[in-house]
């Protein structure tokens, strides 16, 4: 049944629940809601809080957007109190809230195959949400088509991925599809591909400018109804006092080097000391945020590494105002993970940056940023890990990190690097302007479901 003109339309989100799902969902939802739609965000009681605090400014400004919160059955399963994050337990749920609620659209994580018949059941459209961007998404359905990586000899031996000329080796590479592999994730990965040809569509955290040749190929090549609607990004104005934007305020423009490495990138105690070492040798100024709590000693740091950095470093334990540091006149070099919502960020503040994947998609992200776009210096990083994997060892050269902070912050192409950078950044914010590429898209989405209902 179509909806009719003044009926309003009502969209349901379900993200995965994990911090690099949850907060793209929640900026979604809002963005949904900021242009007429009725956006219901599901959630489970570990993560309201997180969820009730993001979405009171839009609710403030009179946008329709609410929380539903779903119980997880922790003591039905036998699982400890607090543990939120087994997808297949929530189906039930679902199913029974959309035949309650009968939303006009379901938007759901790509972690949940399962969603797209569910809301086939009630003549609900499926989007899913990949979380990553187009480039990736091509490169990865590419090699698991044409297994390139079966073509050469040893693991470190390069390749090229059909059609997009980027070389990569073996150990670089998600190997969950392998054929003869049945571990878990194999069976997720399937069973999404599957669910993905079914859906109605996939919604991407993107812009046309920074990846039109794969949005295409994605598109015609492989089929898939897409939307960009990005770049994404909360910005947590309240966080404005945060005493790091303090210190900043007293640097340099473009003399800051930030690093990051995201909420799920386990390193181990010599891969720090290695970095804290080469920040030092560098000479640079920066700012590193670190998933380590203080302690009395702390043995990933150098002896006196915080007295004799006093002034020109910054260590920040747990967690960062990201988007507020990477806006910041003085930072000139981004060292990232390489997660895609660190990647966005970088991009639309228009810094360069020094790739450092460990993990999913994340090699295939760092080529974007260092061989399509230049606008970044890879550390070389070579082995893929899972995020459960901690690092035993320094996986790279510590030579390596100096060189491609130096080379970022003062080498020769530096300010080339920098121009690519900026340009780059005003690229995605025009995408998301009205009249915009990313504006545009997210129009026509509405209007389309708008047009054919539920």
């Amino acid at each position: 049944m179509e909806i009719e003109s003044h009926q309003q339309l009502h969209m349901f989100f379900f993200p995965f629940m994990a911090q690099g799902h949850n907060i793209p969902f929640i900026d979604i939802a809002k963005l949904f809601a900021s242009h007429g739609v009725k956006s219901t965000l599901i959630t489970t009681p570990v993560n309201a809080p997180l969820f009730s605090k993001a979405i009171q400014s839009s609710k403030n400004l009179g946008f329709e957007i609410e929380l539903l919160v779903i119980k997880f059955p922790n003591e039905e399963v036998g699982l400890p109190q607090g543990c939120e994050s087994t997808t297949f337990l929530l189906e039930p749920q679902i199913e029974q809230i959309l035949d309650q609620h009968r939303p006009h659209c379901l938007v759901a994580d790509s972690f949940f195959p399962w969603a797209t018949d569910v809301a086939a059941k009630f003549g609900i459209s499926r989007l899913i949400f990949h979380g990553t961007g187009f480039f990736p998404s091509c490169a990865s359905l590419t090699v698991i088509l044409h297994q390139p990586h079966k073509k050469v000899e040893s693991d470190s031996e390069l390749f090229t991925i059909p059609n997009f000329e980027i070389k990569m080796t073996r150990t670089q590479i998600l190997r969950f599809f392998e054929k003869n592999s049945e571990s878990i994730m194999t069976k997720l990965f399937k069973e999404s591909r599957e669910s993905e040809e079914r859906s109605y569509g996939i919604i991407v955290n993107s812009f046309y400018e920074l990846e039109p040749d794969f949005a295409d190929h994605y598109r015609n090549v492989f089929g898939r109804k897409a939307w960009h609607i990005g770049p994404i990004r909360g910005m947590e104005a309240s966080l404005d006092e945060h005493e790091c934007l303090n210190w900043l305020n007293s640097k340099k423009p473009n003399s800051v080097v930030y690093i990051c490495f995201g909420s799920q990138t386990n390193f181990a105690d010599v891969e720090l000391l290695e970095i804290a070492l080469r920040l030092e040798a560098s000479g640079q100024e920066f700012i590193w945020v670190v998933k380590k709590e203080k302690k009395e000693k702390d043995e990933w740091l150098p002896e006196g590494f915080e007295s004799r950095v006093e002034g020109k470093g910054l260590i920040i334990r747990g967690w960062g105002p990201q988007v507020l540091i990477l806006e910041h006149q003085a930072i000139g070099a981004f060292v990232t993970h390489c997660g895609w919502n660190s990647i966005l960020e970088g991009v639309s503040s228009g810094v360069p940056m020094i790739t450092w994947p460990v993990s999913a998609e994340q090699f295939y992200n760092e080529k974007l940023v260092t061989d399509i776009h230049s606008t970044g210096v890879a550390v070389g990083s070579k082995q893929w890990a899972s995020f459960v994997d901690v690092k035993k060892e320094a996986s790279v050269k510590r030579e390596a990190i100096e060189k491609a902070v130096t080379l970022v912050m003062v080498g020769d192409a530096a300010e080339e690097m920098r121009g690519r950078a900026r340009t780059l950044g005003e690229m995605a914010k025009r995408a998301v302007e009205e009249g915009g590429s990313s504006f545009s898209d997210l129009t026509a989405l509405i209007e389309e479901l708008r047009s054919l209902g539920a």
